[in-house]
């Protein structure tokens, strides 16, 4: 398997989805957009998994890459390539499929519940509810075609799926205690402008094991329920 990884910044890397891709024995590839953002050939790609960062989609005029990159995913999308989107993954993979992509109401910074839609059965479903972490201020509308997965108390658009391969989640499931260090670390002054869905930093740290191990596990559902899709067809 050919697993390539859109990186934004340097503290937000693959957490949990990194020993997932060793355990599959994938050949790992990066574009690190804040080196030398070139990227490989679309039908080279297996698995295509977006990272987050702070940037918006739509800061093309300051970040020039955005552009290729949301062309180059909707490449893969259209080869029928798993992707998988995370936080602004997410976001790049709506804006790629034509949604609109803005700022939300509220910032959604920490441990907070995820609700699944009841009316979705299928593998990439999220049945009931779970808490997972966040750190956004952007949301976006349902492309064409997709079909929401989940919500939250914040934002209706936690995640959706287009097609049976292609995932956006708004929220992490990949965060480790090192992840979420570098996140908190370096876009601490975010927590400052305070709110209802942005919690401290002491709480953020507080995290026990078994809520990392429960999101790190549910990733890698996500991730065997995306790759067994296209094995099989």
């Amino acid at each position: 398997m050919r697993a390539h990884i859109l990186q934004h910044v340097p503290f937000e890397g693959l957490g949990s989805i990194e020993p997932w891709l060793t355990a599959h024995h994938a050949r790992v590839t990066w574009t690190r957009f804040f080196e030398e953002p070139s990227l490989p050939e679309a039908a080279d790609v297996d698995l295509l998994i977006a990272l987050g960062g702070p940037m918006s989609v739509n800061d093309e005029g300051l970040l020039p890459w955005l552009g290729a990159e949301k062309r180059f995913i909707a490449r893969v999308i259209a080869l029928g390539r798993p992707v998988l989107g995370i936080c602004l993954g997410a976001q790049l993979i709506a804006s790629a499929l034509g949604a609109r992509v803005y700022p939300g109401p509220h910032k959604e910074i920490g441990w907070h519940p995820v609700y699944g839609a009841p009316a979705e059965d299928g593998p990439l479903a999220f049945p009931g509810e779970f808490l997972a972490f966040h750190w956004h201020g952007e949301t976006f509308d349902l492309p064409p075609g997709a079909v929401c997965l989940a919500g939250s108390d914040a934002y209706r658009h936690q995640a959706f799926r287009y097609g049976r391969n292609v995932l956006a989640l708004q929220f992490h499931l990949e965060t480790t205690p090192v992840s979420a260090d570098a996140i908190i670390t370096r876009c601490r002054d975010e927590l400052q402008t305070g709110g209802a869905y942005v919690q401290s930093e002491d709480t953020l740290r507080d995290a026990p094991p078994h809520a990392y191990a429960a999101v790190n596990a549910r990733m890698s559902a996500v991730l065997d329920a995306l790759v067994s899709h296209q094995t099989a067809h």
